[in-house]
């Protein structure tokens, strides 16, 4: 059994002030948009901070603060960092 649980969720899904770590965009994102998103920081890996989900889901990558509409933030998937114990 892996010490190590951590479970996809979509952006969408996470509560305000969590800290989190991109897993992927989804192909359902238009490459264009997808192309955008990586040029404001969204890469594999890179830590993301959740600001607020209403009315839109706004977060802070790399510094820059982004507002995402939720039809867009459905698709970008995040993991919740582990808990330092």
């Amino acid at each position: 059994m892996s010490p190590k649980h951590e479970a996809r969720l979509p952006l969408a899904f996470i509560t305000p002030g969590s800290e989190v770590r991109l897993v992927a965009l989804g192909d359902e994102i238009d490459p264009l948009q997808r192309e955008q998103l990586t040029a404001y920081g969204l890469a594999e890996n890179r830590p993301i901070r959740v600001l607020q989900q209403k009315p839109m889901t706004v977060i802070l990558a790399d510094e820059v603060e982004l507002a995402l509409e939720h039809a867009v933030a459905r698709h970008i998937w995040v993991e919740k960092h582990a808990s330092p114990d």
